[in-house]
């Protein structure tokens, strides 16, 4: 199955590598990120499979959750198919 990844916050050190860091502890690939930096605000997307994962969708986000409050930031984890329902026209 894939996701969508999305990260908003106030840019710091580090943001990419927990993110990053979280999904590699449960076996969740990148498959595409863009990123970009608008003044001081920090904006990521990510593509990730969780196919090969040990974990469910669930799971994920409760880790990327942790992170979220952690870092300070604002993490959404979403079905590709449920985003790409809501996102069509």
């Amino acid at each position: 199955m894939r996701a969508v990844i999305s990260v908003i916050g106030r840019d710091k050190k580090g943001i990419i590598a927990k993110v990053s860091g979280c999904l590699f502890d449960v076996n969740v690939n990148i498959e595409d990120i863009s990123q970009t930096i608008m003044g001081d605000l920090f904006t990521m997307i990510m593509m990730v499979d969780l196919s090969e994962s040990s974990a469910d969708i669930g799971h994920v986000n409760d880790l990327l959750q942790k992170t979220a409050t952690d870092m300070k930031v604002e993490i959404r984890l979403q079905n590709e198919e449920i985003f790409n329902s809501m996102h069509k026209i």
